[in-house]
């Protein structure tokens, strides 16, 4: 499933997100402003630096980007602008993505979203955290702190690792089972908030999972009938398993990390209802990808020829 209007549906939860992040203490009638933004994360939010990375998972051909500006692939994962797009609009900032960014470009913010990362190494093709410091380093240490400080940071990940590394193939499985895996991936989310905190980062924004069932290539994947377009219950179960630990694990972070604002952003229910509910959205389906066979629908799949 692929829509602009859910896109436009899930940049309002975000915006709600940075409203309550920039209002603290403050009079909520006022938009939110910052300076910059920068944002971690996969697939959901890689803005094309997939284009840079030596992977054949990439977002660059048609029909992606049918419904950008200039009709062309980005390297977006989507039929048009990413929900971050909409937001850094609103913001009325440019976050940059190509890797040889000016300070003047680091000033506006940075994506070091990637279709390939997530938290788990075994998903991870690049250092995100590690990527961020070496950009800081190139500004003026007062200037990066005040630019940073007051930035909006957005992450979004874990869809990734819950695909490759669980239950598509089992390579953690070997080592925990779903509740293990998702205490894993909590700690490693945990530490990477810890880690871009330390560089700087005070307003912080991190997703849940989606519906992972209801992904079209977790459908197709489903051994008993591939044809059988039907969610997979107990990946939705785990995922919203996941979500509520989350949202316990907010508060802890919280007391530990002084003068910062950690912000939980909900997709799972709004993904989930315009999955039950398409018509409401304008959306015709959604059991099926939005481009080549429909089984499967992503990166090199998603090209018509093939």
């Amino acid at each position: 499933m692929s829509s602009s209007k859910s896109n436009l549906f899930m940049v309002a939860l975000l915006l709600v997100s940075m409203t309550i992040i920039n209002t603290c203490g403050a009079n909520a009638s006022t938009n939110p402003k910052f300076p910059a933004i920068v944002i971690f994360g996969d697939l959901t939010v890689d803005p094309g630096n997939n284009n840079y990375i030596d992977t054949i998972f990439k977002g660059n051909i048609a029909p992606y980007g049918i419904n950008f500006p200039g009709h062309v692939p980005t390297g977006r994962f989507s039929d048009g602008k990413l929900v971050t797009d909409f937001v850094a609009s609103s913001l009325g900032i440019n976050p940059f993505l190509d890797p040889n960014l000016s300070n003047d470009d680091l000033c506006t913010g940075v994506s070091f979203a990637s279709a390939d990362s997530g938290y788990d190494d075994l998903t991870t093709l690049l250092s995100m955290s590690s990527r961020f410091q070496g950009k800081l380093r190139c500004l003026k240490a007062t200037r990066a702190n005040n630019i940073i400080a007051k930035a909006l940071v957005v992450v979004s990940a874990g869809t990734n690792d819950l695909i490759f590394n669980f239950f598509d193939l089992p390579t953690r499985r070997l080592e925990f089972d779903i509740s293990g895996y998702q205490s894993f991936l909590l700690q490693r989310l945990e530490d990477f908030v810890k880690q871009i905190y330390d560089l700087g980062c005070r307003n912080i924004v991190v997703a849940g999972l989606p519906p992972v069932g209801c992904l079209p290539v977790q459908m197709t994947f489903r051994l008993e009938n591939p044809m059988n377009r039907q969610c997979l219950e107990n990946q939705n179960s785990d995922a919203r398993s996941y979500n509520k630990k989350l949202v316990k694990l907010f508060p802890k972070i919280q007391v530990e990390l002084p003068r910062s604002k950690l912000v939980y952003t909900d997709i799972y229910q709004p993904l989930m209802d315009m999955i039950t509910h398409p018509q409401q959205y304008g959306i015709v389906e959604t059991t099926v990808g939005c481009c080549g066979t429909g089984v499967l629908g992503l990166s090199l799949f998603c090209n018509s020829v093939i």
